[in-house]
């Protein structure tokens, strides 16, 4: 599903309103892909803007790293996070282990990947260790 974003031009670029971070941004690829993910979670899902976190940094095995996107449950823990990629971007094994890295830190029990056509969810028990596809997100 397609969604009208904010858009300007600014010296020669296309940007974007992220109504998330309550700025413009350059209109890339990954970001348009980012910008579709931010509406469906607001306009289809519901889900609160203060409750999603857009392109934040954290540290994965001592080392800076940014995530794309991570929603909160309304009592404050990382509920689900979203790796963004560009449509031309394949989704590999490689992108969603590098997902997992990132939320072996923020321990969400949703994990997901996307390119903007193909999307792949999963459920996470960091109990049992057991990772298992989502169908419908």
């Amino acid at each position: 599903m397609e969604y009208t974003f904010r858009q300007r031009e600014n010296d020669g670029r296309t940007e974007v309103f992220d109504p998330i971070r309550k700025k413009w941004v350059v209109l890339t690829p990954e970001e348009r892909v980012r910008q579709q993910l931010v509406l469906f979670l607001l306009n289809v899902k519901k889900i609160p803007a203060s409750h999603i976190s857009v392109e934040r940094s954290i540290t994965v095995n001592g080392l800076t790293r940014r995530y794309d996107l991570v929603v909160f449950a309304p009592e404050g823990n990382p509920w689900m996070v979203v790796e963004c990629k560009a449509p031309e971007v394949e989704i590999t094994q490689a992108v969603v282990e590098q997902a997992g890295r990132y939320n072996k830190t923020l321990r969400a029990p949703i994990l997901g990947v996307t390119n903007g056509s193909a999307h792949f969810f999963f459920t996470i028990d960091f109990e049992t260790e057991k990772i298992r596809p989502l169908t419908d997100f």
